[in-house]
């Protein structure tokens, strides 16, 4: 039980200490709890005030009623193509392609690529056999070597 004797040992040297030092250092004078009751005790007076200048209060006045927008009718434009119903798909992907401008390409730009590198395959040095050793038997859970 050696951590018992540790704590037993270093225990009792700390508790000589606190009452070595107990004994050297000089002592408050005690205060009766009377006489800290009757006497009030001149605590100083603080006062914080602050150098930063903060915005103005906003008051919101819900006493007014809500301001709606007007609404708007969009109109429509001549410019909009007759509904897709009434085309054929033939007609509709005609359609489709002569709006696009001569500078307007649908396919995007195909970058070219890059031939990939391959490591050079190289031959295996040759093997040896495998060693067999005779292995000692297990002795217990944890084996024969626990540290």
């Amino acid at each position: 039980m050696p951590i018992a004797q540790y704590f037993l040992y270093v225990g009792g040297v700390l508790l000589a200490l606190l009452f070595g030092v107990d004994a050297f250092v000089p002592k408050e004078p005690v205060v009766s709890s009377i006489a800290a009751i009757e006497a009030p005790v001149a605590s100083p007076v603080f006062r914080i005030r602050s150098e930063r200048k903060w915005p103005e209060r906003v008051v919101y006045d819900t006493s007014l009623p809500t301001i709606v927008p007007p609404k708007v009718e969009i109109a429509a434009a001549a410019d909009v193509p007759a509904p897709a119903a009434e085309m054929s798909a033939k007609a509709q992907v005609r359609e489709s392609f002569a709006q696009f401008k001569p500078g307007d390409d649908p396919k995007p730009e195909v970058k070219p690529v890059r031939k990939r590198k391959v490591a050079k395959a190289r031959a295996a040095p040759p093997r040896q056999p495998a060693m067999r050793v005779a292995e000692r038997p297990q002795f217990g859970f944890f084996g024969n070597n626990i540290w």
